[in-house]
């Protein structure tokens, strides 16, 4: 088994992987809080792990990976105050909380599989996780490290800092924190400002809510986490994943709890994907230049000049380390759609080239045997994407120059460029040709333009050019380039 490298956020170094249990990794990431549809935002988190879990199981690791849905829009700021977000939602649309969830739950579900995201093992929810919630309050009330305050239960910061660090995976300390937390109304129960909620009475208002031996409410924001992430994956497990903006306070206050509860942090390697921003600001509804991910497919928003295919996305965020801020632009996300073209004509060359070889006698060139380690190599070293996309690339050189004639490949050379491609390009960066994504499709594609092109070349040879060009620029209004050779003409999507 080849070894991987990460680099683990709580120590701020790159780290030789070790799994807890040798051959299987327990993963958890943070997945959205469902009130709204996917943007773009999700789409970065869901192709980095994804990445992972592919990379992982590629390597021989057994992955059980989970996925959170926080079904319950409740405490999303550290100020443990805002209205529920899903019960905004279900008031403005005149629906029950469990349809805005089980709707944008769906929703989401259908971008993934757009995006070619596999599903994770184990997908669980919050409202599906009260007890086991409960149960955790109780454990830290009974360690000393929470309080009641008029029917809601409280984590004190400053008691478990006294005894450990608050602060350990941000670097922050509690001076800090105390200078960064804002002093807002309706904190009163609070005995410090940066204290955090674990459970909440619930106002009469409020839609969401549970018994409990202290009052009739709701679990604070980051206990969900810890609680789903110790039931599927146990006290200690591998990986935590999620987006940078989670790591304080969300993560932070994962950390304190599951110290406070069990004794234990209980994550081996913390991992933080960075940000998405737009045109170098910040994603956001009030700057105007909020995108969700249909809008990028349909093309149906402001920002866009186009619609960008789900491919397109996928490829775009490839190409940035993950640990990289990714700066999304009209004119960045055109040149990923060139580039992913180029690669993808470049496999199909291939596929048609090694079929047309024959039996394959003898191994491949060292040249294509390293760039397949370099590739491997690259993505052991930190999920480093952009690099093994590089080396792919080179493997598209290869493949132009063969095809043009200007170079030699043997069939050995040809069969080990192709699992290059189906190996790193297909099973584990997950790219796909959305046009022929199943073979019953790509027979049907394949047999449809075999018949146009036959029709324009007969257009051709009579010197009906008008009728050839009129074929041609429909074909490109479709986003089907055709290129004419000395056999007849070659077409890609």
């Amino acid at each position: 088994m080849r070894d991987f490298f990460i680099t683990n956020t709580l120590t701020r170094q790159k780290e030789l992987f070790k799994p807890v249990n040798s051959g299987h990794v327990g993963l958890y990431v943070c997945g959205p809080t469902v009130y709204g549809d996917a943007h773009l935002g999700h789409a970065r988190p869901a192709i980095t792990y994804d990445v992972l879990v592919r990379l992982l199981r590629k390597l021989g690791y057994k992955v059980r990976y989970v996925r959170n849905i926080t079904d319950v829009g409740h405490l999303e700021q550290d100020a443990d105050e805002g209205e529920d977000k899903i019960a905004k939602k279900a008031r403005l649309e005149q629906l029950e909380p469990m349809e805005v969830v089980q709707m944008y739950t769906e929703r989401y579900h259908d971008a993934m599989r757009s995006l070619n995201v596999l599903p994770p093992s184990i997908e669980p929810r919050a409202t599906g996780h009260i007890i086991e919630q409960i149960a955790i309050v109780k454990k830290i009330l009974e360690a000393g490290y929470a309080y009641e305050s008029n029917g809601s239960i409280y984590f004190d910061v400053e008691k478990y800092n006294n005894d450990h660090h608050y602060g350990i995976l941000s670097g922050r300390s509690l001076d800090e924190t105390k200078e960064g937390t804002r002093s807002l109304d309706g904190q009163g129960d609070k005995r410090a400002p940066y204290d955090f909620a674990l459970w909440k009475k619930a106002s009469p208002e409020h839609i969401m809510h549970w018994p409990s031996e202290w009052s009739e409410g709701f679990p604070g924001w980051h206990l969900e986490c810890s609680a789903m992430s110790e039931k599927y994956l146990g006290r200690e497990f591998d990986i935590h994943g999620g987006g940078m903006d989670l790591m304080f306070p969300h993560h932070e206050c994962e950390i304190a709890q599951n110290v406070a509860s069990r004794g234990t942090a209980g994550v081996r390697y913390w991992m933080h994907n960075n940000m998405i921003t737009i045109n170098g600001k910040k994603m956001g509804k009030s700057l105007g230049n909020f995108i969700t991910l249909f809008d990028l497919f349909s093309g149906n928003n402001s920002v866009l000049s186009q619609a960008y295919s789900p491919m397109t996305i996928r490829f775009f965020i490839l190409q940035a380390h993950y640990r990289s801020t990714l700066d999304f632009s009209n004119e960045a996300l055109q040149a990923a759609e060139k580039g992913l073209a180029r690669v993808l004509g470049a496999a199909n060359d291939l596929n048609a080239m090694a079929t047309a070889a024959g039996p394959v006698q003898g191994e491949p060139s060292k040249a294509v045997t390293d760039l397949y380690e370099a590739c491997y190599n690259a993505l052991c070293d930190d999920l480093n994407t952009p690099i093994a996309l590089s080396y792919v690339f080179e493997g598209v050189k290869m493949v132009n120059a063969a095809k043009d004639g200007s170079a030699k490949l043997s069939a050995a050379d040809l069969q080990g460029l192709k699992k290059l491609f189906d190996e790193v390009l297909f099973d584990i960066l997950g790219l796909q040709n959305e046009a022929t994504s199943d073979g019953k499709s790509a027979a049907i594609i394949d047999g449809l333009m075999k018949m146009v092109l036959e029709d324009r070349a007969a257009a051709k040879a009579a010197k009906d050019w008008a009728k050839s060009d009129k074929i041609r620029d429909a074909l490109s209004a479709l986003g089907i380039s055709v290129k004419d050779t000395r056999d007849g003409a070659e077409w890609h999507i």
